[in-house]
């Protein structure tokens, strides 16, 4: 079991995400307002807040969502899971579809830090059933 730490979102696409506290996730959309949401199977990213203050730890002074992840989750490890893992929160589920990502144009973070944790830590799933989640919920694999 782990717990959603941050819920962030975008307005526009190739800026940093902003913790919202809470989002309505739209099956096979994503999340309500966040640019990145669409068709497709990377409709939600999510990382593990224990890779975030890894990195964090190295020196970087990164925000939740600046690695322009949706959901930040303590206790579970995405990037340790198999692709097509469920993970429920509350009404929502989620099927995750990919770990990680190619960077074709390297992102402020790895320019800033020569890495970046997303394109290997960072994980995307599909919205199986929608509804609403919140920065406290408990998210569980399922």
């Amino acid at each position: 079991m782990g717990t959603v730490m941050a819920v962030c979102l975008s307005a526009e696409k190739g800026t940093a995400k902003r913790d919202a506290g809470m989002a309505q996730l739209v099956v096979q959309h994503g999340l309500e307002g966040d640019a990145h949401a669409g068709n497709g199977t990377r409709q939600v990213s999510l990382l593990s807040l224990q890779k975030i203050e890894a990195f964090r730890a190295k020196g970087a002074g990164v925000e939740h969502g600046d690695f322009g992840e949706n959901i930040v989750v303590d206790g579970i490890d995405f990037a340790s899971l198999p692709v097509g893992t469920r993970l429920r929160c509350g009404n929502v589920l989620l099927e995750m579809t990919q770990i990680g990502k190619q960077c074709h144009n390297r992102c402020a973070i790895f320019h800033r830090m020569g890495d970046c944790i997303m394109p290997r830590e960072g994980v995307f799933a599909m919205v199986l059933q929608g509804g609403t989640v919140r920065t406290g919920d408990e998210i569980h694999v399922e």
